[in-house]
């Protein structure tokens, strides 16, 4: 068993933390060690006095003229582009709009599109059910068999027939990693796109679209961005999808001249023809200021970073509770900044911590999940909460009713 980390070990590397300046960024509740930041991100100082700004400045006192003074209609491409330094893209090829669903909608669509002789959509088994549901939904516009396989079997089931593979790179529930590259490369082999869910992805470790050659991506700006709940999503497409690129939602903002009230639909020129409906511009502010946070970043530390704080919780665990069955990968390039383990009771489990102040969260039907974001955790804190979760498991101090009982969000 590999050995385990003491409290001093754990002191030591908060000492030593090249991101440890980061913390102060957020405000974070005392009392409470947040595992979480892979399902909703922590609040930003910053954001609270970019959206009090916004509403009471631009919106209150400018009106409708903040769309030109404040350059509102430009914030989508501007949030984009600080999006696709973190993501590996070239500047203008990531927008931020709508959700995480419609652009997945969307980047589909435009690729089946494309391979009208294919006849099947690959993509793997235990995916995002959103995902699974829109792939399912633009195969049937398309006429596609949508094929569900287990990660290892992706390769294998790539051929000739396969209009687009469409994986999110960490897997929500266990928190197993694919090789984009390769993966990406083999599609391409077989004559398909590829098509990326970052969702887990963006902002919790260095990723490389432009190296992997993906065609698409999509992901959210509420994980570990920390854009505020039901922030907006982004959409990614390279550059050379961008030429003659149109998508089925052909909104006004994604008209080449949108405020020429024009009465047929041309296309905007490049990635803005991703663009549909009127930006939200105060949740989009708010995922903004939150990437004040990742300014100056090196995201090779922010990588290491998470590969000490998830080998802390796994290494503890290990030891202290044992009949927690680990789903994550060991290795830490196998995975992203997640740790989930198995357990019939993980619903009460993850209620028993919650209730000893350190929040991670549950997914159906057995598993306990762990979200870890490098800028803001502490060594310190996770070290602490894997003893809290080792003492939980050896008191059995989940086995009440009160932790039972199930809540409407899970």
């Amino acid at each position: 068993m590999p050995k385990r980390y003491s409290l001093p070990d754990a002191e030591a590397l908060d000492r030593s933390d090249p991101l440890k300046s980061r913390r102060d960024l957020f405000a974070l509740p005392d009392g409470i060690i947040y595992l979480d930041g892979n399902s909703l991100g922590a609040l930003p100082r910053s954001v609270r006095a970019r959206v009090d700004e916004v509403v009471a400045s631009q919106w209150g006192e400018g009106l409708i003229r903040s769309w030109n003074t404040h350059d509102w209609i430009d914030l989508p491409a501007r949030v984009g582009d600080r999006i696709g330094r973190l993501i590996g893209a070239k500047p203008r090829e990531v927008v931020v709009a709508d959700s995480t669903s419609v652009n997945l909608y969307k980047v589909l669509s435009v690729a089946l599109g494309q391979r009208l002789y294919c006849r099947k959509v690959v993509t793997e088994r235990g995916n995002f059910p959103t995902d699974t549901y829109i792939i399912a939904s633009v195969a049937r516009q398309f006429g596609l068999d949508v094929l569900e396989v287990d990660a290892a079997d992706i390769p294998a089931a790539l051929d000739g027939e396969v209009a687009a593979l469409v994986l999110t790179e960490v897997n929500y529930r266990t928190g197993a990693r694919h090789d984009m590259a390769s993966l990406t490369a083999a599609a391409q082999r077989a004559g398909a796109f590829a098509i990326w869910d970052l969702a887990h992805s963006a902002g919790a470790f260095p990723v490389d679209l432009t190296a992997a050659g993906a065609d698409f991506a999509v992901g959210c700006g509420y994980k570990y961005l920390n854009g505020g709940p039901g922030a907006p999503a982004f959409v990614y497409a390279a550059h050379r999808h961008h030429e003659g690129l149109r998508q089925p939602l052909s909104g006004w903002l994604g008209h080449a001249r949108p405020f020429a009230f024009a009465d047929s639909y041309e296309p905007a020129p490049g990635i803005d023809a991703m663009r549909v409906g009127t930006p939200p511009i105060l949740s989009m502010s708010a995922l903004d200021a939150a990437l004040d946070a990742f300014e100056g970043v090196d995201l090779g530390q922010l990588k290491g970073k998470a590969d000490q704080l998830t080998d802390i919780f796994i290494r503890e665990l290990a030891s202290l509770a044992p009949e927690l069955e680990l789903l994550t990968p060991a290795d830490p390039d196998r995975r992203g900044s997640q740790v989930s383990f198995r357990f019939p009771e993980a619903y009460a489990v993850v209620q028993a911590m919650i209730a000893k102040g350190i929040i991670g969260d549950f997914r159906e039907p057995d598993i306990l999940r762990f979200g870890f974001a490098p800028l803001y955790l502490r060594h310190v804190e996770v070290w602490k909460a894997a003893s809290v979760l080792g003492r939980i498991m050896q008191s059995r101090d989940w086995d009440r009713p009160q932790f039972k009982a199930r809540a409407k969000v899970v």
